[in-house]
């Protein structure tokens, strides 16, 4: 036997609620009519459900999400996984994609539910998948060796990533790392300069690889000798920022590639304390612009992305895979070169 619930509505200004009851009644038609008309379920000549619809939507009023997502067996919602062990440089990144993500949500009456895991651990991400929270999963940083992507994949679950994989089977939405990077260290070498040192943070972060790859092309296709000896990676602390810095000194570098604005700070800092002039003695880039690096001097070239516009667009592929859409395997967003005083562009 068919069951139905009695889903009700309200209009925007939550002023006025119905029932299936009550708009069975108003058109002659029975409960299970109704509902197999707002389900889409059921046989049902098409005249009756157009008139149900009509109706619902003549009177300005909308399915309660909560009782339309019990009728389609979803929850409306969607989870947002950030890592727990962020760090300042992260936050206007995560800040802003949230929003994007958030808004596009909301325009497809979803809500987001944040959930915070480690590299060591998805314990909360396993609650949730457990407990039947979510339709989908939106991962905001991609690792070489991702426990959430096996999870996901394990059980079947919708996700997108947000960000970039070797995996061509993982829905991704990033933007043009590599090729950004590439046009800047291009932008450098073309100015005459060869000796560009490059600081990174974690290889575990395929942003990070990425941008070194970008790096890589840039020297290539200015057929430059690229010096591996001027990379280094792995510097998540200012002490071994200072390091590599001191270093790329001693190797008389012209210029200084940052992979993200922490580095760049560390940088500027430790340049400032041996009285070394940017950019007049060494230039100085960044791989990212955020509000960090607003108020230094000189002000530091860098690349922008727009961070609300690539989460809106991430959750918006999600929703698309959700309802079964044909979409796009990967999707890359473009970027802006922002020349300012840390380099000598022409």
């Amino acid at each position: 036997m068919e069951t139905f619930r009695n889903e009700r509505w309200e209009n925007e200004s939550g002023n006025k609620k119905i029932t299936i009851s009550d708009v069975a009644e108003a058109l002659h038609v029975s409960k299970t009519t109704v509902s197999r008309a707002i389900s889409g379920k059921g046989r049902i000549g098409e005249d009756t459900r157009q008139k149900v619809l009509a109706y619902i939507e003549e009177n300005d009023y909308k399915p309660n999400v909560i009782a339309k997502g019990l009728a389609q067996k979803k929850t409306y919602n969607i989870a947002l996984v950030i890592p727990g062990d962020c760090n300042l440089v992260d936050m206007p990144f995560f800040q802003n994609s949230m929003q994007g993500i958030c808004e596009e949500a909301s325009a497809n009456d979803y809500d987001v539910m944040l959930v915070t895991t480690t590299g060591s651990s998805s314990a909360n991400l396993e609650r949730m998948l457990a407990n039947n929270k979510v339709d989908g999963v939106i991962l905001s940083r991609s690792l070489v060796k991702d426990r959430n992507v096996a999870l996901l994949k394990a059980q079947s679950i919708p996700f997108v990533l947000m960000g970039t994989s070797r995996d061509e089977k993982i829905l991704q939405v990033d933007n043009d790392h590599r090729t950004g990077c590439s046009e800047l260290v291009g932008r450098m070498l073309g100015t005459g300069i060869a000796k560009v040192g490059l600081i990174g943070g974690s290889k575990n972060y395929v942003v990070n690889r990425t941008r070194r790859q970008g790096y890589a092309d840039a020297f290539k296709n200015a057929g430059v000798q690229l010096e591996t000896s001027l990379i280094f990676e792995d510097c998540d602390s200012s002490d071994k920022i200072e390091s590599a810095v001191e270093k790329l000194i001693r190797e008389n570098v012209q210029a200084i590639v940052c992979m993200d604005d922490v580095i760049c700070s560390v940088v500027l800092q430790v340049l400032a304390g041996k009285d070394i002039l940017v950019p007049q003695e060494i230039q100085t880039v960044s791989f990212y612009d955020s509000t960090l690096l607003k108020n230094r001097k000189p002000a530091v070239t860098s690349l922008l992305f727009d961070d609300k516009a690539l989460g809106a667009l991430t959750c918006r592929v999600l929703l698309q895979y959700i309802r079964g859409e044909r979409i796009e395997a990967k999707t890359l967003l473009g970027y802006e070169l922002v020349v300012r005083e840390s380099t000598l562009f022409p």
